[in-house]
C-alpha cells in the first residue's frame, strides 16, 4: 500500500513541471545573484568624503595617511562649498564629511594641538565607527612621533625603542580547518531556506487529493492513516534530499565549494529534507486551503531564515534574535552545513544538529497522524 501511494505520488510530482523551477530554477538563481553581489565586493571599502580647508602640506600628509590604509579611499567635492556639504549631511543625504580646518598645518608647526573634524549623522554610528577608530590611531601616531622627538634628546638611542613599545600585543591567529568565505554562507543558507518551500508542494498535493476524491476511495480501502501519510512522505523527503544535493554540487562546481565530508553532508541533507517534509505533513493536515499554506510556509521559510542566520553569518546577529534562532531548524540544519563545510566535521561532530531536524521531523510526522482524522472527513466523497 504505501509503494503504491509512493510511486503515484513520484509520478505526479514528476509530471509537475513548475516544482522544477520553484525546487531548483530558483534557489541556483538566487545563489548566483547573492554570490556575485558579495563576492566580487571583497574587502569592505569605506569612502571618506574630506574637505582640506587647510591646503598645507601637514593636510596633504595627513590625507595621504589616510589613503595608504587598506579599505579606506579617500573622495572630494570640488563643486558644492563646506557650507553646502555639512547641509547634505543635515539632510541625511551624506553620511559623513572629514575637514581638515584653516590653520591645522600651522599650529603642528607651532606644536600646538592641531584639531581635525569628522561631522556626522547621528543615525549613522555603524558606518562612522570604523572612521574614527582610524582616525584615533592615526592621532596615536602623530602623539608617538612627537613624544620621540622629544625624549631622543634625552634617552639613548638603544633604550628608546624598549621605552616606547607598548606593553600590549595583539597576534592574530585564524582557527580555521577549510575555506571560509561568502559561497560557504550563500550555498548551504539558500539550500535550507528553499528546502522549506517543499512544504508547498506538499500541501498543495494533500489537498488536491482530498478536493478529487481520492482520499475518500483510499479510504473505502484497508488502509490506514499512516500508509497514507508514509506513502506521501517518502517521495517527498527524496525530492528535498535530490534539492539539496544538486545545489550543493552546483556550488562545488561553479565556485569551488569544498563539501568535506560527504557522509557527514549527506546525514545533514536527509535529516533536512525529513525535517522539512515531517512538517509539511503537519502543515497539509491542518492548512484549510493552499493560500492559508503558501502564506504559513513563507513565515516558516523567511522568518526562519531570518533567526537561524541563513542569510547572514548568525554571530553578526543581535542577540535576542541568536537566543530566537537556536529554537529553529534553520538555524541546526545551517550550523550542521557548515561545520562539515568549514570546520572539517564529521558525523560524530554534528550528532545535536541530526538529533534537532530528526526530531522535528518524527514531531511533525506524529501531528499529522494525530490530525490525520480531522483532514480526512473534509474529503470530497
Amino acid at each position: 500500500m504505501i509503494r503504491t501511494i509512493a510511486s503515484k505520488e513520484i509520478a505526479l510530482l514528476l509530471r509537475d513541471k513548475s516544482i522544477f523551477f520553484w525546487l531548483l530554477g530558483l534557489p541556483i538563481v538566487f545563489i548566483v545573484i547573492f554570490a556575485s553581489i558579495f563576492s566580487s565586493a571583497g574587502t569592505p571599502s569605506y569612502t571618506v568624503p574630506y574637505y582640506d580647508a587647510d591646503k598645507s602640506e601637514a593636510s596633504q600628509q595627513l590625507l595621504a595617511t589616510l589613503e595608504g590604509i587598506d579599505g579606506f579611499a579617500l573622495e572630494s567635492d570640488a563643486d558644492r562649498s563646506l557650507e553646502a556639504q555639512l547641509a547634505q549631511i543635515a539632510e541625511g543625504r551624506k553620511t559623513m564629511l572629514l575637514v581638515i580646518p584653516e590653520g591645522y598645518g600651522a599650529r603642528l608647526e607651532s606644536g600646538q594641538q592641531a584639531e581635525i573634524e569628522l561631522h556626522r549623522d547621528a543615525m549613522q554610528d555603524a558606518a562612522a565607527g570604523p572612521v574614527l577608530g582610524v582616525l584615533e590611531g592615526i592621532a596615536g601616531r602623530y602623539q608617538e612621533e612627537q613624544l620621540r622627538s622629544v625624549l631622543t634628546q634625552v634617552v639613548p638611542a638603544d633604550e628608546l625603542e624598549s621605552l616606547l613599545a607598548s606593553p600590549l600585543a595583539i597576534r592574530e591567529i585564524r582557527e580555521q580547518a577549510a575555506q571560509s568565505d561568502t559561497i560557504a554562507q550563500i550555498v548551504p543558507g539558500y539550500t535550507v531556506m528553499f528546502a522549506f518551500y517543499a512544504m508547498i508542494s506538499m500541501t498543495t498535493r494533500f489537498l488536491k487529493d482530498r478536493r478529487s476524491g481520492m482520499l475518500s476511495r483510499l479510504q473505502g480501502t484497508t488502509m490506514k492513516p499512516y500508509h497514507y501519510l508514509t506513502g506521501m512522505w517518502i517521495p517527498h523527503i527524496v525530492i528535498v534530499s535530490i534539492q539539496a544535493a544538486v545545489l550543493l554540487a552546483f556550488g562545488r562546481i561553479v565556485y569551488g565549494l569544498e563539501l568535506g565530508s560527504l557522509p557527514a553532508v549527506a546525514a545533514v541533507v536527509l535529516a533536512l529534507a525529513i525535517c522539512v517534509t515531517g512538517l509539511g505533513l503537519l502543515l497539509s493536515m491542518v492548512a484549510s486551503s493552499e493560500n492559508m499554506a503558501i502564506g504559513l510556509v513563507q513565515v516558516i521559510a523567511l522568518g526562519g531564515a531570518i533567526l537561524g542566520g541563513l542569510w547572514f553569518p548568525f554571530d553578526m546577529l543581535p542577540a535576542f534574535v541568536q537566543t530566537l534562532g537556536r529554537f529553529t531548524p534553520q538555524f541546526w540544519a545551517q550550523q550542521g552545513m557548515q561545520d562539515v563545510l568549514l570546520r572539517g566535521a564529521g558525523l560524530g561532530d554534528i550528532w545535536a544538529n541530526l538529533l534537532v531536524l530528526l526530531g522535528c521531523g518524527s514531531l511533525g510526522l506524529a501531528l499529522a497522524v494525530a490530525a490525520f482524522g480531522r483532514f480526512a472527513r473534509r474529503a470530497v466523497g
